[in-house]
C-alpha cells in the first residue's frame, strides 16, 4: 500500500488494475526517482484526449507490449505524465482527471483548481 498522498492531501487512491497502470505497475499514480515522466496524473481517457496525444507524438491507443502497455481505450484510467496533462490543458483537450488517485506533486505542475474544473470523483 502506498503512502503517498494525493492532491487533497489524503491517502493516495489506486488509479486502476485494469488495466494496470503506474510507472511501477502497482495500479497507484506512485513515483520515485526512477520516474523521470513523472506519471502523477490519474486520468480518465476520453476519444478525443487520445486523438490528441496521438498527434502530438505520444500514442497512448497502441499496445507496447515490451512496457506492459495494452493500449488505450476511451474510459479507461491511466496514470498520465503530468507535462501532457498540463500540454492537454493548455490546449483545451485535457482529460477527466480523478483527484484522490493523482498524486500530489502533480500541484507543482497545476494548480488544485485546475484539476478540480476537470475532476471526475467516479473511483469505484
Amino acid at each position: 500500500m502506498s503512502t503517498a498522498k494525493n492532491v487533497l492531501g489524503t491517502p493516495l487512491e489506486p488509479c486502476s488494475h485494469d488495466p494496470l497502470t503506474g510507472f511501477y505497475r502497482n495500479g497507484c499514480c506512485d513515483t520515485g526517482r526512477e520516474d523521470v515522466g513523472l506519471h502523477l496524473v490519474c486520468i480518465k481517457a476520453t476519444a478525443d484526449f487520445l486523438e490528441f496525444s496521438a498527434r502530438a507524438g505520444n500514442d497512448l491507443s497502441t499496445p507496447v507490449p515490451a512496457f506492459d502497455f495494452p493500449g488505450l481505450q476511451p474510459g479507461d484510467r491511466w496514470c498520465l505524465c503530468v507535462e501532457r496533462w498540463k500540454e492537454a490543458f493548455e490546449a483545451g483537450m485535457a482529460p477527466q482527471v480523478l483527484l484522490r488517485a493523482t498524486h500530489i506533486s502533480t500541484l507543482e505542475f497545476v494548480t488544485l483548481e485546475e484539476l478540480q474544473d476537470y475532476a471526475d470523483d467516479g473511483l469505484d
